[in-house]
């Protein structure tokens, strides 16, 4: 069917990738390309002998003349940006200058602030449309099937919705005192930021980690979890009819958040560069090369995640409450990619977007947040590709 070339080769591009394999029939081809070619190299190996065939390149991901070397030379169909969200930027110039389709599942946040928000991105709309070319923002879960939840709940279930909670558990344990299921730098920065939620067309700014919630998830059972900003709920507040407030809440257990406050009481979770024997290092940068390798969690981790949205509103002048919610099971995840379920649920979706932009049935001109394209054929493919949803008309609310 057709070509893809992939960005980055962390945890969720092996995810991906592999996704990318079992579905050949779509993706022929694929080029994986990294700062780092041998890890490239070994996820070829690792895949190699199946029917879509696989290169490998290396790239600097900052280097908008290097990014349209590599997209000139292998001509993708589509750009799978998996890197790092500070690289954005420099894919999306690459692929308008080469006329190629955008897909990615984190929106863009600059290097030195600890604010993210897709006005950087939404700023290439009409570039992006003149080209004639399609950017798919968010495309992994959250945001990214949170997204697609929300359509598929506007299109079939409600006339209009006026709340909907997003709510992100994992109850898995990998044993570490201390360790993030993804990469460390940007996991880090978002829990410390200020909280936020959106209601009635304004953001209400919290203090990190101040709104506490229990909730007894569906598999998982009752945990603790905490209102956090999340960019998602910027492009829902303009894309979903009839809202009026979206939160956001991640679970978090006693040891990571005292780890964290030691961690960050100390200074290790600073941004600000500081001189260490002649050098300037950013002390989170340091902080997240001594962790444990978030792709090293895979063969350790045991439990479940359940990540979805409860959705409050009206149908046909009534009010209607809606769950749509997936669970996923870490071993289950690593027996068939070697990943945990964190690299997982971003992974699969991001496949499923860059699948669904490949073959054209979401494809027009300019730069887009998952939720305004037609959510039936991805849900179907949820449930075709791994991450099956479940849902429930009497779900229990969140204060």
């Amino acid at each position: 069917m057709g070509k893809a070339l992939i960005i980055g080769c962390g945890g969720v591009a092996s995810v991906a990738i592999h996704k990318c394999c079992q579905n050949s029939d779509v993706f022929t081809e694929i080029c994986i390309a990294s700062r780092t070619k041998s890890k490239c190299d070994a996820l070829k190996k690792k895949l190699d002998g199946g029917a879509t065939k696989i290169t490998t390149a290396q790239v600097n991901a900052d280097n908008v003349d290097e990014l349209i070397a590599l997209i000139e030379e292998v001509k993708p169909d589509v750009v799978l940006n998996l890197a790092l969200p500070y690289q954005d930027l420099t894919i999306m110039d690459a692929c308008l200058a080469t006329k190629t389709h955008y897909v990615d599942t984190a929106n863009y946040e600059p290097e030195d602030t600890a604010k993210f928000e897709y006005k950087w991105q939404w700023e290439y709309r009409e570039r992006f449309e003149k080209a004639g070319i399609t950017a798919l923002l968010g495309s992994g879960f959250d945001p990214g099937v949170t997204g697609v939840f929300s359509a598929y709940a506007m299109k079939h279930q409600f006339d209009e919705i006026n709340y909907i909670d997003i709510l992100d558990a994992n109850a898995g344990d990998h044993g570490y005192p201390f360790a993030t299921n993804f990469n460390p730098e940007i996991n880090i920065r978002e829990v410390t930021a200020n909280g936020s939620y959106w209601e009635d067309g304004q953001w209400i700014e919290t203090e990190p980690m101040e709104i506490k919630r229990v909730y007894n998830f569906p598999e998982i059972g009752p945990k603790d979890m905490y209102l956090l900003h999340h960019e998602e709920l910027e492009s829902l507040g303009q894309n979903i009819k009839g809202i009026k407030r979206i939160r956001f809440f991640m679970t978090f257990g006693e040891s990571y958040l005292t780890h964290l406050k030691c961690l960050e009481n100390v200074g290790m979770t600073s941004i600000e560069p500081i001189e260490y024997e002649g050098k300037m290092i950013v002390p989170l940068q340091f902080l997240a090369a001594v962790l444990p390798d978030p792709s090293t969690l895979g063969p350790r981790t045991k439990g479940k995640t359940n990540i979805g949205c409860i959705f409050q509103g009206k149908k046909d002048g009534q009010d209607k409450t809606y769950y749509l919610y997936n669970v996923c099971d870490h071993e289950e995840c690593y027996k068939e990619v070697g990943s945990q379920a964190i690299s997982y649920t971003t992974g699969v979706p991001a496949m499923i977007g860059a699948m669904l932009v490949m073959t054209g049935q979401w494809q027009k001109p300019g730069v887009y947040n998952i939720e305004e394209f037609d959510p039936d054929p991805f849900m179907e493919a949820l449930n075709k590709w791994g991450l099956p949803w479940q849902e429930s008309f009497e779900p229990e609310l969140v204060d």
